[in-house]
C-alpha cells in the first residue's frame, strides 16, 4: 500500500507513478498531467508543425477547444472507434479511453495520451499522462506540465534564473499514490465499447473570445 507520507519528497510520488506507468503500458517514457486535455496541448505544442488534423467527429468537446487554443486546423470525420484514436496527419493519439498492459509499441515514434478521469480505465478521478519512446520530447513535456520546472531537479526553483515557458499542468502527487495503488492491485474500470456516448460534434460551433 502507498502513501504520500512514505516518500521523502511529494514530488517523488509523482515519478514513481510515472515509472509504474511505463512498466506496465511499455512505454520508454511517461508524463503525467493534471487531465487528457492537457496532455494533447502539450503534445501539439511540441511535436506537431501546426498542419492541418483530422479526426473522429464523435468525441469529447475539449478535443476541438484544445486544438483551437494551440492554432491547429482540423477536419471531423465520420468513423468508429473504440479505445483511441490518432489525429491523422501528426503522431498523436487521443488514447484516453483505454489503458492495457504492453498497449505503447516502442519505437512506434508515436505520442499516446491517456486520461485517469471518470469512466476512464485507470479511473483515479483527474489526470492524464503522455507516452513516448522519445526522451528529449518527455524532458520537454515534463518541464512544460511543471511550470517549465524539472520536476526531478533537486534545490528551490527560486535558484533558477532561466525557463521555457510551461503551464501548471502537473498531476498531484495525492492522484498518484490512488493512481500506484490502483495501478498494484489492478483496479480497472470496464473499458466500454466503441466511442461512449459522445454526440457528433460536426454541429456545433466554438466561438473565440474577444477582448475589449
Amino acid at each position: 500500500m502507498y502513501r504520500l507520507e512514505d516518500f521523502d519528497n511529494p514530488m517523488d510520488a509523482i515519478i514513481e507513478f510515472e515509472w509504474q506507468l511505463s512498466i506496465y503500458t511499455g512505454a520508454p517514457y511517461v508524463v503525467t498531467t493534471d487531465r487528457c486535455s492537457h496532455a494533447i496541448e502539450i503534445a501539439f505544442r511540441l511535436a506537431h508543425d501546426k498542419s492541418p488534423v483530422s479526426f473522429p467527429n464523435r468525441t469529447y468537446l475539449s478535443v476541438p477547444m484544445t486544438l483551437h487554443k494551440v492554432g491547429v486546423d482540423y477536419t471531423l470525420n465520420d468513423e468508429e472507434w473504440q479505445g483511441g484514436y490518432q489525429f491523422k496527419g501528426s503522431k498523436i493519439w487521443d488514447m484516453a479511453r483505454t489503458f492495457e498492459r504492453d498497449m505503447y509499441r516502442e519505437g512506434s515514434n508515436q505520442i499516446h495520451c491517456l486520461s485517469f478521469g471518470m469512466t476512464k480505465p485507470l479511473q483515479i478521478g483527474i489526470g492524464g499522462a503522455i507516452l513516448t519512446d522519445n526522451k528529449e520530447f518527455a524532458y520537454r513535456a515534463g518541464c512544460m506540465r511543471y511550470d517549465g520546472r524539472d520536476i526531478r531537479r533537486k534545490g528551490h526553483w527560486a535558484e533558477q534564473r532561466s525557463f521555457k515557458l510551461g503551464y501548471h499542468y502537473y498531476m498531484r502527487p495525492e492522484e498518484c499514490v490512488k493512481g500506484l495503488n490502483m495501478l498494484k492491485e489492478e483496479n480497472f474500470t470496464e473499458q466500454l465499447e466503441k466511442y461512449y456516448n459522445y454526440p457528433d460534434l460536426r454541429g456545433i460551433e466554438i466561438q473565440g473570445i474577444e477582448h475589449g
